[in-house]
């Protein structure tokens, strides 16, 4: 079946682009289009789409509030939402990737890339482009910790392999970067991964990496 995305951006001519890249590959079918945050959320409700592609400054109700919603325990589907977001990061991205956005992507960014987007997050997995989140966490490294801070107690229930294992993820690795890095296999990657997920709460690779610098265990600008 195809992936059924809703388009939500205040800029018509945008929107227009995006569906026409869309509208050419046949796993994907763009079932509506909305200009804000709040018909975002009634468009929601009405076509129970598999991904929003979100923009984030919005009239009436911005991408990082509709997002919450849209993904918060009150859900009323299963969309996931891919957050986009201008070359120069906007201040907000953080804030909707802690209100649970699976990933973000540049406005700018060739038409492949969006479709690979879109069905990765469709897929359940995190879009966590490696150069794009070193920036963006760089970038706002002043309102995230030092490393300086107790660490959390949740981070000990984390086994030293696990805990090399985030320290990659948060520096944005593929899977099989990862492998390499550590010198063992993809499958064995991906279940440290599920493990650390698991123990930790979190949803996806991009809480992970939301989580493993917000506790300190990952200094922003440290290689």
């Amino acid at each position: 079946m195809a992936i059924r995305v809703l388009l939500v951006d205040d800029q018509p001519l945008l929107r227009t682009g995006f569906r026409m890249i869309l509208e050419a590959e046949q796993d994907i079918a763009v079932v509506g289009e909305a200009g804000d945050g709040l018909q975002a959320l009634d468009q929601v409700r009405a076509l129970q789409p598999d991904v929003v592609l979100m923009d984030i400054r919005m009239p009436r109700m911005d991408g990082v509030e509709a997002t919450r919603q849209i993904t918060g325990p009150d859900r009323s589907g299963p969309a996931k939402v891919l957050v986009l977001t201008t070359f120069d990061l906007d201040e907000y991205v953080v804030e909707a990737l802690r209100a649970g956005a699976s990933g973000f992507l540049l406005k700018d960014a060739p038409a492949n890339e969006l479709v690979q987007a879109i069905r990765v997050v469709a897929a359940g997995e995190a879009m966590l482009a490696p150069s794009i989140t070193r920036r963006l966490l760089d970038k706002y490294a002043t309102h995230l910790p030092s490393g300086e801070e107790p660490v959390p107690d949740t981070l000990h229930t984390l086994t030293d392999r696990e805990v090399e294992v985030l320290k990659l993820v948060a520096r944005g690795l593929s899977n099989a970067e990862i492998a390499a890095d550590l010198f063992v296999s993809e499958t064995t990657v991906k279940t440290h991964v599920g493990h650390v997920l698991t123990k930790l709460g979190l949803r996806d690779r991009v809480q992970a990496a939301v989580y493993a610098y917000e506790s300190g265990l990952v200094r922003p600008g440290a290689q």
